[in-house]
Protein backbone atom coordinates (compact mmCIF):
# COMPACT_ATOMS: atom_id res chain seq x y z
CA UNK A 1 0.00 0.00 0.00
CA UNK A 2 2.83 2.40 0.88
CA UNK A 3 4.29 1.82 -2.60
CA UNK A 4 1.13 3.09 -4.31
CA UNK A 5 0.84 6.02 -1.90
CA UNK A 6 4.37 7.04 -2.92
CA UNK A 7 3.03 7.34 -6.47
CA UNK A 8 4.70 4.22 -7.91
CA UNK A 9 2.54 2.53 -10.55
CA UNK A 10 5.12 0.31 -12.19
CA UNK A 11 8.74 -0.51 -11.28
CA UNK A 12 11.60 1.42 -12.84
CA UNK A 13 14.28 -0.67 -14.65
CA UNK A 14 16.56 -0.82 -11.57
CA UNK A 15 13.61 -1.86 -9.36
CA UNK A 16 12.47 -4.47 -11.87
CA UNK A 17 15.95 -6.00 -11.97
CA UNK A 18 16.85 -5.74 -8.28
CA UNK A 19 13.74 -6.52 -6.25
CA UNK A 20 13.11 -10.15 -7.34
CA UNK A 21 16.82 -11.05 -7.00
CA UNK A 22 17.11 -9.38 -3.57
CA UNK A 23 14.08 -11.35 -2.35
CA UNK A 24 15.86 -14.64 -3.21
CA UNK A 25 18.65 -13.77 -0.78
CA UNK A 26 21.37 -13.33 -3.43
CA UNK A 27 24.08 -10.68 -3.15
CA UNK A 28 23.73 -7.86 -5.70
CA UNK A 29 26.25 -5.52 -7.33
CA UNK A 30 24.20 -2.88 -9.14
CA UNK A 31 25.33 0.07 -11.20
CA UNK A 32 22.68 2.75 -11.60
CA UNK A 33 22.41 6.52 -11.62
CA UNK A 34 20.81 8.67 -8.94
CA UNK A 35 17.23 9.56 -9.83
CA UNK A 36 16.35 6.14 -11.24
CA UNK A 37 14.47 4.84 -8.19
CA UNK A 38 17.34 2.90 -6.68
CA UNK A 39 16.46 3.78 -3.07
CA UNK A 40 13.17 1.92 -3.50
CA UNK A 41 15.04 -0.86 -5.36
CA UNK A 42 16.70 -1.90 -2.08
CA UNK A 43 14.17 -0.50 0.44
CA UNK A 44 11.23 -2.53 -0.86
CA UNK A 45 12.93 -5.96 -0.55
CA UNK A 46 14.49 -4.90 2.77
CA UNK A 47 11.06 -4.06 4.22
CA UNK A 48 9.55 -7.21 2.69
CA UNK A 49 12.12 -9.49 4.35
CA UNK A 50 11.80 -7.99 7.84
CA UNK A 51 9.91 -10.00 10.47
CA UNK A 52 8.15 -7.21 12.35
CA UNK A 53 7.37 -9.50 15.29
CA UNK A 54 11.10 -10.01 15.91
CA UNK A 55 12.42 -6.89 17.64
CA UNK A 56 16.02 -7.03 16.45
CA UNK A 57 18.01 -5.14 13.81
CA UNK A 58 17.48 -7.13 10.61
CA UNK A 59 18.62 -4.65 7.94
CA UNK A 60 21.39 -2.03 7.91
CA UNK A 61 21.56 0.56 5.13
CA UNK A 62 24.89 2.38 4.91
CA UNK A 63 25.19 5.75 3.16
CA UNK A 64 28.09 8.23 2.98
CA UNK A 65 26.35 11.44 4.16
CA UNK A 66 23.93 12.64 6.81
CA UNK A 67 21.57 14.16 4.25
CA UNK A 68 21.33 10.91 2.29
CA UNK A 69 20.72 8.98 5.54
CA UNK A 70 17.78 11.24 6.44
CA UNK A 71 16.39 11.02 2.90
CA UNK A 72 16.72 7.21 2.76
CA UNK A 73 15.15 6.67 6.19
CA UNK A 74 12.23 8.86 5.14
CA UNK A 75 11.68 6.75 2.00
CA UNK A 76 11.76 3.57 4.13
CA UNK A 77 9.21 5.04 6.55
CA UNK A 78 6.89 6.11 3.74
CA UNK A 79 7.10 2.77 1.91
CA UNK A 80 6.57 0.87 5.17
CA UNK A 81 3.86 3.22 6.40
CA UNK A 82 1.31 0.41 6.88
CA UNK A 83 3.78 -2.04 8.40
CA UNK A 84 4.80 -2.18 12.05
CA UNK A 85 8.47 -1.76 11.12
CA UNK A 86 10.63 0.52 13.25
CA UNK A 87 13.14 2.56 11.23
CA UNK A 88 15.99 4.43 12.91
CA UNK A 89 18.51 6.85 11.41
CA UNK A 90 21.90 7.55 13.00
CA UNK A 91 24.77 9.72 11.76
CA UNK A 92 27.81 11.50 13.09
CA UNK A 93 27.22 15.05 14.28
CA UNK A 94 24.09 14.12 16.24
CA UNK A 95 23.65 13.12 19.89
CA UNK A 96 25.26 9.73 20.61
CA UNK A 97 23.35 9.53 23.89
CA UNK A 98 20.00 9.92 22.07
CA UNK A 99 20.97 7.12 19.66
CA UNK A 100 21.92 4.81 22.52
CA UNK A 101 18.59 5.49 24.25
CA UNK A 102 16.72 4.88 20.98
CA UNK A 103 18.44 1.50 20.52
CA UNK A 104 16.93 0.30 23.80
CA UNK A 105 13.58 0.50 21.95
CA UNK A 106 12.73 -1.87 19.05
CA UNK A 107 14.59 -1.17 15.79
CA UNK A 108 14.15 -3.37 12.72
CA UNK A 109 15.88 -1.27 10.05
CA UNK A 110 18.88 0.96 10.73
CA UNK A 111 20.01 3.66 8.28
CA UNK A 112 23.23 5.56 8.89
CA UNK A 113 26.82 6.49 8.20
CA UNK A 114 29.53 3.85 8.79
CA UNK A 115 31.49 5.58 11.56
CA UNK A 116 28.48 6.14 13.81
CA UNK A 117 27.04 2.63 13.35
CA UNK A 118 30.48 1.10 14.03
CA UNK A 119 30.80 3.20 17.19
CA UNK A 120 27.41 1.98 18.44
CA UNK A 121 28.28 -1.64 17.55
CA UNK A 122 31.57 -1.44 19.46
CA UNK A 123 29.73 -0.09 22.50
CA UNK A 124 27.51 -3.18 22.39
CA UNK A 125 24.25 -1.21 22.09
CA UNK A 126 23.83 -1.81 18.34
CA UNK A 127 23.53 -5.60 18.11
CA UNK A 128 24.03 -6.85 14.56
CA UNK A 129 24.51 -10.61 15.07
CA UNK A 130 21.04 -11.29 13.57
CA UNK A 131 21.23 -8.66 10.80
CA UNK A 132 20.55 -10.59 7.59
CA UNK A 133 20.92 -7.77 5.03
CA UNK A 134 23.53 -5.05 4.53
CA UNK A 135 22.85 -2.41 1.88
CA UNK A 136 25.59 -0.08 0.67
CA UNK A 137 24.25 2.90 -1.27
CA UNK A 138 26.79 5.00 -3.20
CA UNK A 139 29.25 2.14 -2.64
CA UNK A 140 32.01 3.93 -4.55
CA UNK A 141 32.00 6.72 -1.92
CA UNK A 142 31.61 4.25 0.97
CA UNK A 143 34.75 2.44 -0.17
CA UNK A 144 36.87 5.58 -0.22
CA UNK A 145 39.81 5.61 2.26
CA UNK A 146 37.65 7.67 4.65
CA UNK A 147 35.04 4.93 5.14
CA UNK A 148 36.44 1.57 4.02
CA UNK A 149 38.23 0.61 7.29
CA UNK A 150 35.00 1.27 9.25
CA UNK A 151 32.93 -0.82 6.85
CA UNK A 152 35.34 -3.76 6.98
CA UNK A 153 35.23 -3.67 10.79
CA UNK A 154 31.44 -3.34 10.75
CA UNK A 155 31.03 -6.46 8.60
CA UNK A 156 32.70 -8.50 11.36
CA UNK A 157 29.68 -7.76 13.58
CA UNK A 158 27.28 -9.30 11.02
CA UNK A 159 26.57 -13.03 10.66
CA UNK A 160 28.53 -14.92 7.93
CA UNK A 161 25.22 -15.65 6.16
CA UNK A 162 24.37 -11.95 5.66
CA UNK A 163 23.21 -10.72 2.25
CA UNK A 164 25.02 -7.69 0.77
CA UNK A 165 23.45 -5.32 -1.78
CA UNK A 166 25.81 -2.75 -3.32
CA UNK A 167 24.57 0.16 -5.43
CA UNK A 168 26.95 2.54 -7.16
CA UNK A 169 27.06 4.89 -10.15
CA UNK A 170 30.70 3.92 -10.79
CA UNK A 171 32.69 0.73 -10.24
CA UNK A 172 36.23 1.81 -9.29
CA UNK A 173 38.89 -0.74 -8.32
CA UNK A 174 37.89 -0.45 -4.64
CA UNK A 175 34.36 -1.70 -5.42
CA UNK A 176 35.68 -4.64 -7.48
CA UNK A 177 38.16 -5.56 -4.72
CA UNK A 178 35.47 -5.40 -2.02
CA UNK A 179 33.16 -7.49 -4.20
CA UNK A 180 35.82 -10.19 -4.60
CA UNK A 181 36.40 -10.36 -0.84
CA UNK A 182 32.93 -10.05 0.67
CA UNK A 183 30.18 -10.86 -1.86
CA UNK A 184 29.18 -14.41 -2.76
CA UNK A 185 28.49 -14.91 -6.46
CA UNK A 186 26.69 -11.56 -6.73
CA UNK A 187 24.06 -10.89 -9.36
CA UNK A 188 25.46 -8.07 -11.53
CA UNK A 189 23.17 -5.30 -12.77
CA UNK A 190 24.48 -2.56 -15.06
CA UNK A 191 22.04 0.16 -16.12
CA UNK A 192 24.60 2.81 -17.05
CA UNK A 193 24.34 2.74 -20.84
CA UNK A 194 23.00 6.28 -20.80
CA UNK A 195 24.81 8.75 -18.55
CA UNK A 196 22.09 11.41 -18.63
CA UNK A 197 18.71 10.87 -16.99
CA UNK A 198 15.63 11.14 -19.21
CA UNK A 199 14.18 14.63 -19.11
CA UNK A 200 17.54 16.26 -18.34
CA UNK A 201 19.64 18.16 -20.87
CA UNK A 202 23.27 18.81 -19.97
CA UNK A 203 25.39 21.75 -21.12
CA UNK A 204 29.07 22.38 -20.58
CA UNK A 205 30.43 25.93 -20.49
CA UNK A 206 34.19 26.29 -20.86
CA UNK A 207 35.13 29.52 -19.10
CA UNK A 208 38.17 30.87 -17.32
CA UNK A 209 38.12 31.19 -13.53
CA UNK A 210 37.52 34.97 -13.58
CA UNK A 211 34.56 34.58 -15.96
CA UNK A 212 32.57 32.12 -13.85
CA UNK A 213 30.50 34.61 -11.84
CA UNK A 214 29.77 36.62 -15.00
CA UNK A 215 28.69 33.40 -16.72
CA UNK A 216 26.33 32.57 -13.82
CA UNK A 217 24.90 36.09 -13.92
CA UNK A 218 24.25 35.72 -17.67
CA UNK A 219 22.50 32.36 -17.14
CA UNK A 220 20.33 33.79 -14.35
CA UNK A 221 19.33 36.82 -16.45
CA UNK A 222 18.73 34.99 -19.76
CA UNK A 223 17.07 31.76 -18.56
CA UNK A 224 13.87 31.12 -16.63
CA UNK A 225 15.36 29.26 -13.65
CA UNK A 226 12.90 28.50 -10.87
CA UNK A 227 15.54 26.94 -8.61
CA UNK A 228 19.17 26.01 -9.02
CA UNK A 229 21.78 24.05 -7.05
CA UNK A 230 25.38 25.14 -7.60
CA UNK A 231 28.16 22.80 -6.50
CA UNK A 232 31.63 23.97 -5.45
CA UNK A 233 34.69 21.93 -4.52
CA UNK A 234 35.52 23.65 -1.23
CA UNK A 235 33.90 25.30 1.79
CA UNK A 236 35.61 28.62 1.06
CA UNK A 237 34.33 28.68 -2.51
CA UNK A 238 30.79 28.01 -1.33
CA UNK A 239 30.76 31.01 1.01
CA UNK A 240 32.52 33.29 -1.50
CA UNK A 241 30.18 32.38 -4.37
CA UNK A 242 27.05 32.69 -2.23
CA UNK A 243 28.18 36.18 -1.20
CA UNK A 244 28.77 37.19 -4.84
CA UNK A 245 25.40 35.82 -5.99
CA UNK A 246 23.67 37.77 -3.20
CA UNK A 247 25.57 40.92 -4.23
CA UNK A 248 24.27 40.43 -7.80
CA UNK A 249 20.74 40.67 -6.38
CA UNK A 250 19.68 37.02 -6.43
CA UNK A 251 18.34 35.12 -3.39
CA UNK A 252 20.83 32.52 -2.24
CA UNK A 253 21.34 29.97 0.56
CA UNK A 254 24.43 27.86 1.16
CA UNK A 255 25.37 24.69 3.03
CA UNK A 256 28.67 22.93 3.65
CA UNK A 257 30.23 20.36 5.98
CA UNK A 258 31.53 22.89 8.52
CA UNK A 259 28.02 24.08 9.40
CA UNK A 260 26.08 22.58 12.32
CA UNK A 261 23.81 19.74 11.26
CA UNK A 262 20.64 21.45 12.51
CA UNK A 263 21.50 24.55 10.49
CA UNK A 264 22.15 22.47 7.35
CA UNK A 265 18.85 20.64 7.77
CA UNK A 266 16.97 23.90 8.24
CA UNK A 267 18.53 25.49 5.14
CA UNK A 268 17.84 22.43 3.00
CA UNK A 269 14.25 22.22 4.28
CA UNK A 270 13.64 25.91 3.49
CA UNK A 271 15.17 25.52 0.01
CA UNK A 272 12.97 22.51 -0.76
CA UNK A 273 9.93 24.51 0.36
CA UNK A 274 10.81 27.28 -2.12
CA UNK A 275 12.00 29.91 0.37
CA UNK A 276 15.03 30.60 -1.82
CA UNK A 277 15.85 30.21 -5.53
CA UNK A 278 19.53 29.25 -5.38
CA UNK A 279 21.51 26.87 -3.17
CA UNK A 280 25.32 26.78 -3.22
CA UNK A 281 26.88 23.70 -1.64
CA UNK A 282 29.78 21.26 -1.57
Amino acid sequence: MGIYEKGFERPSPIQEESIPIALTGSDILARAKNGTGKTAAFSIPALEKIDQDNNIIQVVILVPTRELALQTSQVCKELGKHLQIQVMVTTGGTSLKDDIMRLYQPVHLLVGTPGRILDLAKKGVCVLKDCSMLVMDEADKLLSPEFQPSIEQLIQFLPPTRQILMFSATFPVTVKDFNDRYLRKPYIINLMDELTLKGITQFYAFVEERQKVHCLNTLFSKLQINQSIIFCNSVNRVELLAKKITELGYSCFYIHAKMLQDHRNRVFHDFRNGACRNLVCT
